[in-house]
């Protein structure tokens, strides 16, 4: 054609076409002509309904030089696509976006990396634009697969493969800023779109440096740390677990338990603590308790798994109940504390049976006792920190949820064994006391009356009779903790010495008693309790060894020489003090210093321990008596009342044990009842006796109401209240009297006195009872 026509079909293309060729330079090395990009621009403010035009034919251009390798003219188009998205915000963008979002997909199906990383790069600024109309048929379904894939690179040249990587990382924050906070858009917490992006994330955190979350906040991190994949997935996970609202929450987590699962990653602990770490201070805090629910439910969805396994999921349970604030349990508090003791029975169950199955045969997997030991300490920290986070009512319940789990033998088995027989029910015991431990550490309670009801008492104190020494000891530290208001236990662990553990314990007891319940009534039981021990040591009934009868000697004196000074009663320290010196003196292996060792020197028996080395009642009777205190309940000794749960409790002599569990006898016996085997057995089988006439008249009873006829039954119900209203009429004529009458009395006729009934206003009264 001739070139007049060929100008004169230039002049006719349309307009936009022309402002769109004339931002391209002839050499791709010159960049975007400004000038001209200006002149398209206010083209496209001022004509916006030519905006998608515009886009439809810079999309086509793209397209062609993507295929003929001309980047340079991509990356320019790339440059007007992004300038003009940032410019322009009328109703017509919709569709301008559309053929942004289809040039972006171009580029990222490339399989340069520099188009995937100017793709990637233009789609975030996209998404960081505000639209103010919405889409209704937008997907970003591709973008999250493809995003998704770059997170996972494999490239050869590891800078290039940490550029797609970070590219990919940013292509996936960018789309939940585009997408989670749009109700138009497709859900972004959907799991077929978390499956996704939490395993990519999870993927770059894990494969970069391995260091401790430093910050409960997002990072502020310097340009530095901005180029570590690390740290820039960080800082999305957070931006994504922080959008999260109540309903997602489930959606987000699931992955993440996957991941670990899926990489073995549990029994590493590290990188497991530190991803829910970041979990745990990123979503808002009053869904705390919805992760500490998924973590639960999956520790017993691994219930069968190894203990490393199962260790890992009670190690993060134990940061994460550390982290959260008080609402971290949630509704179902006796739930949570009900799957970690499940969980607690089960691992001393696979110790013992050596299988998961109950079986003995032991399967393919091999259990290793002491992998379930570290899994059964874990569990019972991870208890104690979930108690720390309640308030003094829940913990109360918690501690009475566990006392309730606890397998009493003879009684009941709350927690029963599958196969592990009484050493199962031994171990369950131990570890149940130790949890009770760590839920008592730190306990506050201004009522001891609401910290140690009966129905956690009695049988917390049952299990101070039993034979195992362990138990004996974990009881007599629970009752520390739960009175110990003040922080006074350290003060009173002067006399700790080597594998003297239960003696020590027992004084600090007596100790905390006598500061935190400090009033006359306890000083004066206790000592009471103290003369019991010494009489208690020096009795030949009991078949105690010689250590334990100096130990208990000994006991007594650092006793009464702390509570003489607390009483400051000057008769009362000065008899204790001269005590001590003549043991001193004479029996030195009867005074702490000299028992509490590693090698005391002791005598072969102790025949002769009389005179000035015994603290004498009378004596301490006779100063406290004189200083004002009430010495009636001195001259009373202790008698020990056992619950049937202590008499089915396993344990081989009261000497051996030494139980708060006590009432005072009845003043008016003078004399002290001797305790001895024949009248313990004699109360057991009494008790088994009146048991089982309780039951057989109980089974009379109910057996007369089945099957005997109406009228008897009526009439014996009948006799019964006829009796019930004579005694009634009985006590009624005793208490309720006519008010004596300044009149005097009457005879009536049937030579009975009775008093006359005289108007009030006709009494006289004495002049000093009127006014």
């Amino acid at each position: 054609l001739p070139l007049w026509v060929c100008g004169c079909c230039g002049a006719l293309r349309p307009r936009y076409k022309r402002l769109v060729d004339n931002i391209f330079p002839e050499d791709p090395e010159d960049g975007l002509v400004k000038a001209n990009m200006e002149k398209l621009t206010f083209y496209a403010l001022s004509a916006p309904e030519k905006l998608d035009r515009i886009g439809a034919y810079l999309s086509e251009r793209l397209s062609r030089d993507v295929a003929r390798h001309r980047y340079g003219y991509v990356c320019i188009a790339m440059e007007a696509l992004d300038q003009l998205l940032m410019a322009c915000h009328c109703q017509s963008i919709n569709l301008f976006v559309e053929s942004f979002l289809k040039m972006v997909r171009k580029l990222l199906e490339s399989d340069k990396p520099s188009l995937q990383i100017l793709g990637t790069n233009s789609f975030v600024k996209f998404a960081n634009i505000e639209e103010d109309t919405p889409s209704y048929h937008r997907s970003y379904d591709f973008f999250v697969s493809r995003f998704s894939e770059m997170c996972h690179s494999s490239y050869e040249d590891p800078d290039i493969r940490t550029k797609i990587r970070m590219a990919g990382i940013k292509g996936l924050q960018g789309v939940v800023r585009k997408t989670v906070n749009d109700e138009l858009q497709a859900n972004i917490w959907d799991p077929q779109h978390m499956d996704k992006i939490v395993p990519s994330l999870l993927f770059n955190l894990q494969s970069g440096e391995r260091t401790e979350s430093r910050s409960p906040s997002p990072l502020q991190a310097s340009e530095k740390e901005k180029e570590s994949p690390v740290e820039l997935t960080e800082r999305c996970f957070r931006e994504l677990l922080g959008r999260a609202a109540y309903g997602n929450i489930k959606n987000a987590i699931t992955p993440v338990l996957m991941h670990l699962d899926n990489h073995s990653l549990w029994e590493g602990k590290t990188f497991a603590v530190r991803c829910f770490k970041i979990i745990m201070y990123s979503i808002q805090s009053q869904h705390s308790h919805l992760v500490i629910q998924q973590l639960l439910g999956h520790l017993d969805a691994n219930s069968k798994n190894s203990a490393t396994v199962r260790a890992g999921i009670v190690e993060v349970l134990l940061e994460a109940a550390a982290i959260a604030s008080s609402g971290s349990v949630g509704p179902t508090v006796l739930e949570v504390f009900n799957t970690l003791l499940r969980q607690l029975r089960l691992s001393v169950d696979y110790e013992l049976t050596g299988s998961y199955d109950g079986n003995t045969n032991i399967g393919t997997k091999i259990i290793k006792a002491h992998e379930e030991r570290q899994l059964q300490e874990a569990v019972i920290r991870t208890i104690g920190s979930f108690a720390n986070t309640l308030p003094t009512y829940q913990r109360s319940e918690v501690m009475l949820f566990i006392m309730g789990k606890i397998p009493v033998p003879g009684v009941h088995l709350a927690l029963p064994s599958t196969g592990s027989g009484p050493e199962g029910t031994r171990m369950i015991q131990i570890m149940l006391l130790k949890s009770l431990v760590q839920v008592t550490a730190g306990f506050q309670t201004t009522n001891m009356l609401t910290a140690l009801p009966n129905s956690f008492l009695e049988p917390l104190l049952s299990f101070s009779l039993t034979e195992d020494p362990e138990a004996r000891l974990l009881v007599l530290q629970i009752l520390l903790s739960l009175i110990d208001r003040h922080d006074n236990r350290p003060k009173f662990s002067n006399i700790r010495y080597s594998g003297r553990e239960h003696y020590e314990t027992l004084f600090a007891l007596l100790g905390l008693l006598s500061v935190e319940l400090a009033n006359e009534e306890v000083v004066v039981d206790l000592i009471r309790l103290t003369l019991a021990l010494q009489d208690l040591a020096l009795s030949t009934d009991e078949a105690l060894p010689v250590y334990n009868r100096c130990a208990v000697h000994a006991l007594a004196a650092a006793y009464l020489n702390l509570i003489c000074q607390l009483t400051t009663v000057p008769a009362f320290c000065q008899h204790i003090h001269e005590v001590i010196e003549a043991r001193q003196k004479e029996s030195p292996f009867l005074l702490p210093e000299d028992v509490f060792i590693d090698n005391p020197k002791l005598l072969s028996s102790l025949e002769k321990v009389e005179g000035d080395v015994l603290f004498l009642q009378s004596k301490i009777t006779e100063v406290l008596g004189g200083s004002g205190y009430n010495t009636e309940r001195l001259a009373t000794p202790y008698v020990p009342q056992y619950t049937d749960e202590d008499r089915l409790s396993k344990r081989k002599s009261i000497g051996e044990t030494i139980s708060l569990q006590v009432e005072v006898e009845s003043r008016n016996s003078p004399e002290k009842e001797e305790i001895t085997f024949e009248t313990l057995k004699n109360a057991i089988v009494d008790s088994v006796g009146m048991e089982e006439q309780e039951r057989e008249r109980r089974r009379l009873v109910v057996e007369k109401f089945q099957k005997a006829p109406f009228e008897e039954i009526a009439a014996h119900c009948g006799a019964r209240a006829t009796l019930l209203q004579s005694k009634l009429n009985q006590i009624f004529e005793i208490t309720i009297r006519p008010p004596p009458s300044p009149s005097g009395t009457i005879s009536s006729g049937y030579g009975q006195t009775q008093s006359r009934s005289v108007p009030i206003y006709e009494m006289k009264f004495p002049d000093l009872c009127v006014y």
